[in-house]
């Protein structure tokens, strides 16, 4: 009897594991940053990941599968790639490819329309692409932002004679992507009629060919995720990111030189403000106006005297947003892709570890402003008790390299914001490279909230 219930039980085994190899993908991410590290990095830990291919990827990435050397906006190379691999599945990291319309054309090849790409349409990701165009849609479905004008080189003079009655300071902001240096705010009427010439004859190029004018708000910033399938939607763990170079936050706006999740402030009545005014117009919107939408919608928002209203939509995740979002997330990530994939995101619940985590990124010295690559880094493996996500790197002559501006972000996770920074930035301390430049106050202005 004994010798039965054996057979059965490496019967059954063997099926799972049959089953199991046969439902396991093959998944292509598109993007290089630390943004793609930590897909990478949660996607390798499902059961059900055969094999991942990042494109370009960077020397992290390498770790968790292979490193393709391809532009994420050729879009022939992508195709060419996904068939000779047979990928079942593509993550787009950045938004540039989306804005252009990857997914358009997955959906335009026959031999690419079954394959689903994370990621919504061109006509989505118009909700990063054009800030004229995503202030148009929060007004028409009542989602509230800051008051707003917009302005184009043919209604130059109404924009002036708009700017001289403005109440100080005044945003100015290029319509289309600028690489996150679009938005311009100025103190003075006569800083901000310069401004507006120079952005319209072409200062950010055609993304500039449309300034939007808008009202300075007075308050404090947070980010929130959600995953949508266009019906419904996943509202992921917030954060909160630091954009100037300078402690104290001072000095130029950058990439983002840290992060914290989550965020003290975000209470019980702020999220159902949240949910209710923004997330759920937003994608029930999206819906009505028929815009095909299966990806992730970042929600920029500035909370002014407790009401939350939004800066900014992005079409993908955020980074440093994403390296610590998703080491808080409890979900097998290409689980919530494949139910965001097949429209079948209600039967899902979100689990979140309750603990806090917090990203220190090392920047090149020079950054945001000029600066030099080719650095080599030592002493990652001397971190501990943390992630150390690659953005900004590369492997040459067999070493890790700087690549970019911002370099590596070092997360870790504590049982609140002192512990997990002490951690961050023990790591930020042991790794090295000439230059290298960090932020040791991330979070602390959170510390007594």
């Amino acid at each position: 009897m004994a010798a039965g219930w054996a057979c059965w039980i490496a019967f059954i085994n063997q099926l799972l594991t049959t089953l199991a190899t046969t439902n396991s993908l093959r998944i292509l991410i598109l993007g290089s940053g630390g943004r793609e590290h930590a897909f990478a990095w949660k996607l390798a830990q499902s059961k059900r990941c055969a094999q991942l291919f990042i494109g370009p990827g960077n020397a992290g990435t390498s770790a968790y599968g292979q490193n393709v050397p391809i532009d994420p906006l050729d879009f022939l190379a992508v195709k060419k790639l996904v068939l000779e691999n047979q990928i079942d599945m593509v993550v787009v990291g950045p938004e540039e490819p989306l804005v252009r319309g990857i997914w358009d054309y997955f959906q335009a090849h026959e031999s690419l329309k079954k394959i689903p790409l994370i990621g919504p349409s061109k006509a989505g990701a118009v909700l990063e692409g054009s800030k004229a165009w995503s202030k148009q849609f929060m007004l028409r479905h009542k989602i509230p932002t800051a008051a707003y004008q917009e302005f184009t080189a043919e209604t130059l003079e109404a924009g002036l004679a708009y700017l001289k009655s403005h109440a100080l300071p005044i945003v100015l902001k290029a319509d289309g992507l600028a690489a996150g240096k679009g938005v311009v705010i100025c103190q003075s009427h006569a800083e901000a009629a310069a401004e507006m010439r120079e952005m319209l004859d072409g200062k950010f190029g055609t993304a500039s060919a449309r300034v939007v004018v808008e009202e300075f708000l007075t308050g404090i910033e947070f980010s929130v995720f959600v995953l949508t399938d266009g019906k419904t939607y996943k509202i992921l763990p917030e954060a909160k990111d630091y954009k100037r170079i300078g402690e104290g936050d001072t000095g130029p706006n950058t990439g983002g030189m840290g992060a914290v999740s989550p965020v003290p402030f975000v209470d019980a009545l702020m999220w159902q403000k949240v949910e209710d005014r923004v997330i759920r117009p937003t994608v029930e919107g999206l819906r009505k106006e028929k815009i095909p939408y299966k990806g992730f919608i970042f929600f920029g928002f500035i909370s002014v005297g407790g009401e939350p209203l939004v800066i900014e939509y992005n079409c993908r995740m955020g980074d440093p947003e994403t390296e610590v979002v998703l080491p808080r997330l409890k979900n097998d990530l290409l689980t919530l892709f494949e139910n965001c994939a097949k429209g079948t995101l209600g039967r899902v619940k979100i689990r979140t570890d309750k603990r806090t985590a917090t990203t220190v990124f090392l920047v090149s010295g020079g950054y945001p402003g000029d600066y030099e690559k080719g650095k080599v880094i030592t002493g990652l493996d001397l971190v501990k008790d943390g992630i150390a996500f690659n953005a900004g790197t590369t492997i040459k002559g067999g070493q890790c390299v700087t690549a970019g501006g911002r370099v590596i972000a070092l997360t870790s996770l504590g049982k609140d914001i002192p512990s997990a920074l002490r951690k961050s930035n023990r790591n930020a301390n042991v790794i090295q490279f000439e230059g290298k430049n960090f932020r040791r106050d991330i979070g602390k202005d959170l510390m007594d909230s």
